[in-house]
Parts: structure tokens; C-alpha cells; sequence
């Protein structure tokens, strides 16, 4: 039996009018990337959100920070209103970044990427196509060949795809992810089924056959790691790795957070973030 296709409920596309953002289109090959776009004449800061989360799940983030920078949060291919398509790897990810920066003309931007996102960024960075302001990481997986398996399995995340396709709710997802604010569970349970299955399962994939450590030591400065204290993404030792790896990098331990930083704990999170890009250069 075919899965479900990717689809956008009317009640989840309602969730685009109470942001203050502007939806905006570039093309990447044949691909056509959604954005949204905070606006401002502040450095621009593009957002890269993780492995099954659409750009708009990261509203309650990009909002708090208008007032430092110009967020412009992306749907990665295959997720929200961004096409799917192509074969997910971190380079093509990258190409695809790179071509919002230039699509929209964005003048050395920053960039900050959570989880999946985070790990885009670095290859951003390091591959050197596209000039950047800095980078802030916030928990990459650091998982990969010879490094043992992303912590949350393949099953689990097709799990919670297919109750979203079935049709999921509030509770369903604050079973889940019990600490999170309610207005982020209902937007995950209206959302994730915008998720391709494909992009989920090949992006799950790499975690586990592309190696984080392979960019991270090339990442130019100024660059900067935020991390979870009770996250089993970025460990103890692979913080220690990544700060031994990047000796000039800034890394910030958010506590009472494990991987999802800002729904675990948003106002740590949220601070950590905040005072790091203070940081960078404007």
C-alpha cells in the first residue's frame, strides 16, 4: 500500500496569518524553496530548522530575535511548502542555502541552524561559496561512521509522520514531547505531514554515513555551538571533541535542555541564542 502523500491541512496554512513574516521563493536546480522572511534592515540570519521541522515551527524563535537581526527561516527541501526531490545529502542541503542567499541577495548573512540544520550550516561555512557574517550550530548530530547511531531511530520518527498523516492532535504530540509550549505542539501536529517521508529517512540516513567532524574543523570564524546539557546528540565527550576540533569556537551548554533546545527550554535557549549572535559582528 502507497504511503500518504505530503500534505498541508487548510488549519496549517491558517498558521502563516498570525506571523509577522513574509513568504518568500527562490529556486535551488528545479526546486523551488519556501522562506520565511522577518524582515528589517538588520544582518540578515538565515535559520535552518531540523530533520522534521518546517520553517514555521521555528516562529516562536526567529520572533524574539527581530530586534538583533533579520530572520529569514527556511523550508528545507522536502519539508513545509519548500518542493521535495533530489537526494537529501548535506552538500546538496548546502546548495541549497547557498542559493537562498544569493536568490534573495543577502549580503553576508548568519547563519544558525538547529540539529539537521545546524549540521547544513557547517557545510555552508566550510565549503565558502556564499560570504557569511558567522554561524551559530545548535546541537549538531555528531553521530556518523564509526560513532554509533543517531539516538532517536528511523521507526520513531516514520511513526510520528504517520500519525500525522492520519490526522494527530495536541495530546498525540504532548505525549511525545510533554514539555513543550501547547502552541508548539499544535503546530507540529499541523504541520509534520508537510514532511516528506523520503527527505526524513535519507536525512536519518546521513546522521549516520555523513560525518559532522568532517566539516566542523574547516568552519571559518566566527562560529559558535550551542548544546543541550541533558542532550544525547552532543554528548559531554562530543562537545569536548567539537571544542578540541574548533579551539576558537564559542560553546554554550544550555541547562534543563536536552536536544530540542528552544522547546525544552526557551528562555535558556533563547538567551544563549540572543547573546551569542550580540557576539557576532553586525
Amino acid at each position: 500500500m502507497p504511503h500518504p502523500q505530503r500534505s498541508v491541512p487548510q488549519s496549517a496554512l491558517a498558521d502563516l496569518a498570525d506571523i509577522t513574516a513574509t513568504g518568500r521563493w527562490v529556486r535551488s536546480g528545479s526546486a523551488r524553496l519556501h522562506i520565511l522572511d522577518y524582515g528589517g534592515d538588520r544582518t540578515p540570519l538565515v535559520v535552518l530548522p531540523g530533520i522534521s521541522s518546517p520553517a514555521v515551527t521555528m516562529d516562536f524563535v526567529a520572533r524574539e530575535l527581530t530586534d538583533l537581526v533579520r530572520p529569514l527561516v527556511v523550508d528545507i527541501r522536502g519539508r513545509g511548502l519548500s518542493d521535495g526531490g533530489g537526494t537529501y545529502t548535506l552538500e546538496e542541503y548546502a546548495e541549497d542555502t547557498e542559493a537562498v542567499v544569493s536568490g534573495l541577495r543577502l549580503e553576508r548573512p548568519l547563519l544558525f541552524g538547529h540539529s539537521m540544520g545546524a549540521r547544513i550550516a557547517a557545510v555552508v561555512a566550510a565549503r565558502g561559496k556564499v560570504p557569511l557574517a558567522g554561524t551559530v550550530l545548535g546541537d549538531p548530530p555528531m553521530s556518523g561512521p564509526g560513532r554509533g547511531p543517531y539516538p532517536t531511530s528511523l521507526d520513531a520518527f516514520l511513526g510520528q509522520l504517520a500519525e500525522a498523516e492520519r490526522g494527530t492532535d495536541a495530546e498525540s504530540v504532548a505525549r511525545a514531547w510533554p514539555r513543550w509550549p501547547r502552541r508548539e505542539q499544535e503546530l507540529r501536529a499541523r504541520w509534520l505531514s508537510s514532511c516528506s517521508r523520503e527527505a526524513i529517512a535519507a536525512t536519518h540516513r546521513g546522521f549516520e554515513t555523513e560525518d559532522f567532524f568532517d566539516w566542523w574543523p574547516s568552519v571559518p570564524g566566527p562560529t559558535a555551538l550551542l548544546y543541550g546539557a541533558d542532550s544525547p546528540v552532543v554528548t559531554a565527550a562530543g562537545a569536548a571533541e567539537a571544542a578540541a576540533a574548533q579551539p576558537s569556537a564559542g560553546l554554550t551548554r544550555v541547562p534543563d535542555a536536552g536536544h530540542m533546545l528552544f522547546w525544552d527550554n526557551p528562555p535558556a535557549a533563547l538567551g544563549a541564542l540572543r547573546e551569542t549572535l550580540r557576539r557576532m559582528p553586525a
